[in-house]
């Protein structure tokens, strides 16, 4: 435990001796003030009295506790999470000028398991980390069990509203008016044109020796595509002892596959809205375009060229693969893929998976790829069983300004230098990220190995000049990047009539698809669409668009999109 800063306890101490001298003539002030206090006791635990009250030194409130050590318990709900608090130069760094230490609480196992008992149980810890879109989020807020942050920010931090971003924070307030957790990751319509490094994370690869030792033909037709599936089996028909996988898409789940589902109608250039109306992607499955890939990649699996494994295939797996080089192509989210594409590449840069136009619309036309938009990835919640909100308030608002942007993206001091006025990675630091990225994560800590609050558009300012094999198909998606951020967020909650409705008919088409592309013949793929369609419409599908509607209606008037 650090000692406390002296002048603050002498004077902390004069305020004490005062109020105890005047308190009797006082008291119906007091009273006022005690009712005033009550006001915002949606924002502080019953038992608040001890909690501190920010003092304004600095009007910055991690700044003036700094010296004050406390240990905020975390929950992220992604077991894949693999780091700790404090073993790296920079959670160390964090804590040293912070005063605040992580205990990071992961799942071991399912995700949803672990968060919904903890929910039930009122167990949560200090603060809660998980995906926008989880149903838990709207289960915390309407349960009482998360704190409104504008409301402990105006009771402990105003520093918190100089380093919100309005947009999100409008992006994110609940019918009461309260926003009660921050995103990040995420951009606005203004990011996307004040800054030209924003990527889409949807590429189609290839691997290039590969590719070009078949002439490096245009795969962006149903024809061409075909073609260099049959050329590429036949003149690679293994890769390290092991049959070539000519085609890959992510993973299988219960409600389908984001390779087809999200990715390709945006390849395709598909739009989420016509004429004004919700587009919907249960909609988009039979846009013309659509079918005509559906068939397109039917007829591949019916050759041997799109193979079981892709069916059954989990990530570990595909990232293994990919790490062989088995994979001639792949409809993949690139930035996913890394480690294994890096590890490939490392060994033998001639292996090097690219970025190429692949599927393209009948009239040929560019793709429209996503990339995030104000929704971003995560939401960040303190739990109304934090014991010292007004910290973890102020320990947020660190970690959303641009000096906590810049301590979690480059690092302890000695982790950077300054070069032509930019501070940058040092050259060893950089060489062992690009090389070997879990034992930077241990050593440093640096380029958001703790990402909780990452702000890209921020950091793009410290950003190092991308490297081999990522910066080849990153820089190739940033012409098609597409904003469509208003369609974020626009599903119904699956607790209520019409989102178990939407979600039976996610699930059902999580059973079709993989029908679809293993279908005898087109014409079978066009009776199992037709019923699918039949079942969509029989489970309330119009009801569903229109709450879209709404929904997208009211995310263009908080964006100020017409």
């Amino acid at each position: 435990m650090k000692k406390k800063n002296l002048s603050r306890f002498l004077t902390w101490l004069c305020v004490a001796v005062l109020i105890v001298s005047v308190f009797t003539a006082c008291s119906s002030k007091e009273d006022s003030n005690e009712k005033q206090s009550t006001s915002t006791a949606d924002a502080k635990k019953e038992d608040s009295s001890d909690a501190v009250v920010e003092d304004s030194t600095t009007g910055i409130g991690w700044k003036d506790y700094a010296d004050d050590d406390v240990k905020f318990t975390w929950y992220l709900n992604f077991s894949w999470f693999p780091n700790q608090w404090g073993v790296d130069d920079t959670s160390q760094y964090i804590t040293e000028k912070t005063g605040v230490d992580i205990e990071f609480i992961v799942p071991a196992g399912n995700e949803a398991e672990k968060i919904n008992a903890m929910i039930a149980s009122n167990t949560l810890p200090d603060i809660v980390t998980l995906g926008w879109w989880e149903p838990q989020v709207n289960t915390m807020i309407e349960g009482g069990l998360v704190h409104a942050l504008d409301t402990l920010a105006e009771a402990y931090d105003p520093y918190f509203f100089k380093v919100a971003d309005p947009a999100k924070l409008g992006w994110y307030a609940k019918e009461d008016g309260h926003t009660y957790g921050y995103p990040n990751a995420s951009y606005t319509p203004s990011d996307y044109e004040k800054y030209d490094t924003i990527y889409s994370n949807e590429t189609f690869l290839v691997r290039k020796d590969m590719y070009e030792a078949i002439g490096s033909p245009d795969m962006s037709t149903p024809e061409g595509f075909l073609q260099a599936l049959r050329d590429v089996k036949e003149m690679f028909p293994v890769i390290n002892n092991q049959p070539i996988i000519p085609f890959g898409l992510q993973e299988f789940t219960d409600i389908g596959n984001a390779s087809i589902d999200k990715m390709l109608p945006n390849f395709l250039a598909i739009p989420k809205e016509k004429d004004g109306k919700v587009y919907e992607k249960h909609d988009r499955a039979f846009d013309p375009d659509m079918v005509t890939w559906l068939k397109t990649f039917r007829q591949a699996y019916s050759e041997g060229l799109l193979m079981d494994d892709v069916f059954i295939d989990k990530r570990i797996q595909m990232e293994e693969k990919i790490a062989q080089g088995r994979y001639f192509c792949m409809l993949y989210q690139g930035q996913d893929a890394l480690a294994p594409i890096k590890s490939l590449y490392d060994e033998n840069p001639e292996q090097q998976y690219i970025a190429i136009h692949g599927p393209k619309n009948s009239k040929g036309d560019d793709p429209t790829l996503g990339a995030t938009g104000v929704a971003g990835w995560t939401l960040t919640f303190i739990s109304k069983n934090c014991k010292n909100p007004e910290r973890a308030i102020q320990f947020m608002s660190y970690l959303m300004s641009e000096e906590g942007q810049h301590d979690t993206y480059l690092g302890a001091p000695s982790n950077y230098h300054t070069v032509d006025g930019k501070d940058t990675f040092k050259p060893e630091v950089l060489e062992l990220m690009n090389t070997d990225r879990a034992a930077f994560d241990q050593q440093y800590g640096g380029e958001n190995t703790f990402w909780m609050f990452m702000d890209l558009a921020i950091q793009s300012q410290w950003n190092p000049p991308l490297t081999e094999p990522i910066k080849q198909f990153k820089e190739w998606t940033s012409p098609y990047v597409t904003w469509m951020g208003q369609f974020d967020d626009i599903y119904p909650p699956s607790d209520s009539d019409i989102g178990a409705d939407y979600l039976k008919i996610d699930n059902k088409w999580g059973q079709v698809l993989p029908q679809l592309l293993m279908a005898k013949s087109d014409d079978e793929l066009d009776k199992q669409l037709e019923a699918f369609l039949s079942y969509r419409d029989e489970n309330n599908f119009k009801e569903i668009v229109t709450y879209q509607q709404e929904k997208v209606d009211t995310n263009k008037e908080k964006l100020g999109i017409k």
